[in-house]
């Protein structure tokens, strides 16, 4: 009986090991990140809408406005005040943003979906860039992640920034927590992104021609989900549209959480992509960062380590220094973040059970969806090139 569960459990880890690697190998020959161009090239006379989804953002929104009010290329920036309960109106029309009042959420919409809505609706520019009130820009970023898409023919592109950690034990765990991403989905700028159900996305800043958003119902087909972003990305590529993710963190920093502690009920929120990944989904992710990620640490602390877990090791040390560009502080904590790997798996372990989770106030269900929407229309033209 031992020796059965011993070769079930040396099974399950070589198939997590396996699985976990070959996300890991898109790291190879990645498509370079996207670097900062000549406006005049970039915009190719295109005009861009900044749109900006805030509900409560006083304390953290001007930064951003003062990076991309008057950026190169950008004819607009619109901040859709979604019902906020401080000075954010005031603070963004100040900057010198046209304040949108977002109206009251209707059912069967999550907020920020319904917001990025309404400012696409809003939006005179030919192309949207969408960022959100935590990011912190170069204030050529627009221009330049418009100038990537028309240049590699995407009809949406998504792209990771720099994660800025004020605090030692938030560059100990955020490191941990999005190299869970990475064991299960893979780097962005994989050359081979893998089938569209397994497609991934950053909510935090894409651009998307305004026509076909537009033409595909804007936001409407990903109302109901608490992780659009990633929802918006299948759904457009289930459909036949051109989709990327790409790394532009020489352009963008974003401060996401300011200890810990908030990093953990925030990534706890869409860590296990709920709601676009069925539930066994949900359950193998969590077996692969476990048994891949976490436990060869284990294992070694125990002196029970093997040669899989060896191998597993040096791969995660890989990735540690593959994800440092994505860290504009490190230092010691980031260097020990793999110390971490048994608290960010529970946070993801948590993430997949909840039915249920609260954000900004409001409360939403958690459930399972089937494939991607296929009811956006079909891409029938192709994209600027």
């Amino acid at each position: 009986m031992r020796r059965a569960v011993r070769v079930a459990l040396l099974a399950a880890r070589v198939a997590a090991g396996v699985s976990a690697v070959g996300h890991i190998a898109g790291a190879l020959g990645r498509r370079p990140p996207i670097a900062a161009v000549d406006p005049a090239v970039g915009s190719a006379g295109e005009s861009i809408s900044v749109v900006i989804p805030a509900r409560d953002e006083a304390a953290r929104i001007e930064p951003l406005l003062v990076a991309v009010v008057g950026a190169p290329g950008v004819v607009e920036v619109l901040v859709v005040d979604d019902e906020s309960t401080d000075t954010t109106e005031a603070v963004a029309a100040m900057a010198g943003a046209r304040v949108v009042a977002g109206r009251p959420l209707p059912a069967g919409w999550v907020g920020k979906a319904w917001a990025l809505d309404q400012g696409l609706r809003e939006a005179t520019g030919e192309w949207i860039v969408a960022l959100d009130a935590d990011t912190r820009p170069a204030s050529d970023l627009p221009a330049a992640i418009v100038a990537r898409a028309r240049v590699d023919g995407l009809d949406l592109l998504t792209v990771a920034g720099r994660f800025e950690c004020p605090t030692a034990p938030l560059r100990w765990l955020q490191p941990a927590l999005l190299t869970t991403l990475v064991y299960r989905t893979g780097p962005p700028g994989a050359r081979r992104p893998g089938p569209t159900w397994r497609r991934m996305g950053n909510g935090q800043c894409f651009t998307v021609r305004r026509d076909v958003l537009l033409g595909v119902g804007g936001l409407g087909a990903v109302a109901h989900h608490t992780v659009e972003d990633v929802a918006l990305v299948r759904t457009m590529a289930t459909a036949g549209f051109a989709v990327g993710f790409l790394d532009a963190a020489d352009l963008l920093t974003v401060r996401m959480f300011e200890s810990a502690a908030d990093a953990r009920r925030g990534w706890g929120r869409s860590l296990a992509l709920p709601g676009v990944d069925a539930g066994w989904r949900r359950v193998t992710g969590v077996a692969v960062v476990g048994l891949a990620q976490a436990l060869p640490l284990l294992r070694l602390a125990a002196r029970r380590a093997d040669v899989l877990d060896g191998l597993l090791l040096l791969v995660r040390a890989g990735t540690l220094i593959g994800t440092a560009r994505a860290f504009e502080r490190r230092g010691l904590p980031y260097w020990l973040s793999p110390t971490a790997d048994v608290v960010a798996v529970v946070t993801l372990a948590c993430g997949a059970l909840n039915r249920h989770t609260r954000w900004r106030g409001r409360t939403y269900r958690l459930g399972d969806v089937g494939p991607p929407s296929r009811s956006a229309g079909r891409r029938t033209t192709s994209a600027p090139r």
